[in-house]
């Protein structure tokens, strides 16, 4: 899954790169405040890849005894950072900018320069969106909505997807707003054209901070992989009951999984050992985001039981 990650956000990392400078070029000379919206919005992104690629790459790093496991979710830290600059950066600047024009306004100069950078922009974004568009369907088996975007556990593909999708809708405001206000020669409107890309950015910024809050404070696995873990430990001969199934993510490919099982109460201390060891390895051939298996064993029907089994897989 970095892999795929990685791919998302170095497409989307060179298409806002080149697109950014552009923006800024054009923004200065032709004096539009809706592009220079769009200029700062894409800086704000070509710097959110890099802090998403900086959190990939500490979140792979190995188990210490300080952080005994792992440091997965380090990368659910920096998007919400992402989400914080998209805020801050994007959208808090933009309507800024936009009030500024609104109560000042004043002739785009060569708009055409404005609307060919935008078509470009456009295209290039396109084109990064289409690749979060298909890394996402390929990670989750689904196309991309508000349900299966709360639904994925990899912030890496979905901030990308919601950034693109925020920057296409961007780009098609300002086209709007810049082409009303030379249509119509009223300059306010590439203000409130800034205006409008501020406010879709600020809505863009809160749902993705609460996507990674939520991870951050502990999210379990989905409900079809938590049904998947039940019906492995139901399966086994050796268990009379399945207590509780607990999973928590630490990071997109790496689930921790806590099991309360009561064995039949014909079975000894080994044979309940070995149970164990059992389904801890199909859960894991089954599902290999799983990485560490806790198991709290019982017989049924006595007090007490064996200490806590656990079984980790290496990262």
């Amino acid at each position: 899954m970095a892999g795929n990650s990685r791919k998302v956000i170095y497409a989307a990392l060179a298409g806002n790169l080149a697109i950014a400078v552009t923006k800024f070029a054009a923004s200065l000379y032709t004096g539009s405040s809706a592009m220079l919206s769009e200029a700062i919005h894409s800086s704000v992104d070509t710097g959110n890849q890099g802090l998403l690629l900086l959190g990939i790459k500490r979140a792979a790093r190995p188990a210490t005894p300080r952080h005994p496991l792992g440091h997965g979710m380090e990368l659910y830290f920096w998007a919400f950072v992402v989400a914080l600059l998209i805020f801050a950066l994007g959208g808090a600047f933009s309507i800024y900018e936009g009030i500024r024009k609104i109560a000042e306004p004043h002739p785009v100069e060569d708009a055409w320069v404005n609307f060919a950078v935008l078509g470009a922009a456009i295209i290039f974004e396109g084109l990064s969106f289409r690749v979060a568009w298909r890394e996402f369907r390929h990670a989750t088996g689904r196309n991309p909505s508000l349900a299966t975007i709360r639904a994925s556990k990899d912030p890496g593909i979905f901030a990308v997807l919601l950034e693109d999708f925020a920057a296409l809708i961007g780009l098609v405001v300002a086209l709007l707003g810049l082409a009303a206000a030379e249509i119509l020669e009223m300059p306010v409107f590439d203000g409130w054209a800034s205006v409008a890309i501020g406010a879709l950015l600020v809505l863009t910024a809160v749902f993705l901070a609460n996507e990674t809050r939520s991870l951050l404070t502990g999210e379990s696995a989905s409900p079809e992989l938590v049904a998947g873990i039940r019906r492995i430990a139901e399966s086994d001969p050796r268990v009379a009951q399945v207590d509780e199934v607990l999973t928590f993510h630490l990071g997109p490919n790496d689930v921790l999984v806590a099991l309360g099982i009561d064995f039949r109460d014909e079975l000894g201390g080994d044979e309940i050992e070995a149970a164990a060891r059992g389904i801890t390895a199909r859960i894991e051939a089954g599902h290999p985001e799983v990485r560490r298996v806790f198991m709290k064993p019982r017989r049924l029907g006595r007090a007490g039981g064996p200490a806590t089994i656990s079984a980790t897989k290496p990262a």
